[in-house]
């Protein structure tokens, strides 16, 4: 059964909050300070997620309430009126892009019904993701990286060089980039955004057919949200430092720290997820202020309507 609180209405309002997120923040493009972005970024999007006809309640935000004075985990935004709402979001996933003008920052939120969504604790997850259109469980997440090129080669009906993965360019997959390489996979390195990395798996045009390697959980849980509107399949485990980050995921209810995620363990309820594009990237179009006015480009998908859309707003300034 759909969920009927998941509108398109609904989700035209949450790209609201996205877009003026994105607005706010990107008047502080390249100018070096990565705090006042991410500020700048959750201020816009608290005030329109409080204009929302809902009771929403924050699951994955910006931490928790001692370490975040907006936007924590367990706040209370919306109207206080209308349906019962988990949310899962990152104001601004690319502070340092945004920061230093580089590609693909955005503004990202994803909705479901409360209880809907994973309260991932904040440490590294072990991520396989791809687009739709592949049987379940093509891939394994404890497969090595080149393997898995090989079977989703076989599945897509092409050769293991035609198959394009994006990682993270981080020291920790140095040996998967050159696994992946030995299979003559082309690698697109990404500097920071694996929600957007993930993302690019569903949409032919990016050449990214696999996303593979470790990044953010809470991030998991937004790439996973915006793959369920799609079909797409992710895989996930949690990765720990430290006993510090064994505890912060036993206090956010984790008790099996060897589970293997599936997107619907992330995402288990219907979802809606919205993205709108701060700096140009290969997802979406940043913004651009011109001649007193402002464009935007957002990415809007509803699961329980089956719906994507693509929003260019343009407005004054």
């Amino acid at each position: 059964m759909k969920d009927v609180a998941l509108t398109d209405d609904f989700a035209l309002s949450a790209a609201r909050a996205a877009i003026a997120a994105a607005i706010s923040s990107a008047r502080l493009i390249g100018r070096g300070d990565e705090k006042a972005a991410d500020q700048a970024a959750v201020d816009a999007m608290r005030n329109a997620l409080n204009a929302m006809p809902m009771r929403g309640r924050i699951v994955i935000g910006e931490g928790e309430r001692d370490e975040a004075p907006m936007l924590f985990i367990g706040e209370k935004v919306g109207s206080g009126e209308g349906p019962e709402i988990d949310i899962a979001l990152d104001p601004l996933e690319g502070t340092t892009l945004t920061a230093k003008a580089m590609p693909n920052a955005l503004c990202v939120i994803a909705f479901a019904q409360r209880g809907g969504l994973l309260h991932a604790p904040d440490t590294y997850m072990e991520k396989l993701a791809i687009g739709p259109g592949y049987a379940e469980g093509v891939l394994d997440l404890d497969a090595p990286a080149d393997e898995n090129v090989k079977t989703l080669a076989r599945a897509k009906g092409v050769k293991p060089e035609e198959i394009g993965v994006c990682v993270l360019d981080r020291p920790r997959h140095s040996g998967i980039i050159e696994a992946l390489r030995g299979v003559g996979a082309r690698v697109h390195l990404i500097s920071d955004g694996d929600v957007a990395g993930v993302i690019n798996t569903t949409k032919p045009e990016t050449g990214i057919d696999l996303y593979v390697g470790q990044g953010g959980a809470p991030e998991g849980v937004l790439a996973a949200a915006a793959l369920k509107c799609v079909g797409g399949q992710f895989q996930g485990r949690l990765v720990f430092r430290n006993d510090e980050e064994r505890s912060r995921a036993e206090r956010a209810g984790v008790d099996d720290f060897k589970k293997r995620y599936t997107l619907n363990d992330l995402a288990s309820k219907d979802a809606v997820f919205v993205a709108t594009g701060v700096t140009a990237g290969s997802l979406l179009d940043g913004v651009r202020f011109t001649n007193g006015c402002v464009r935007t480009h957002t990415l809007v998908m509803n699961s329980a309507t089956r719906t994507v859309s693509e929003l260019r707003v343009k407005q004054p300034v």
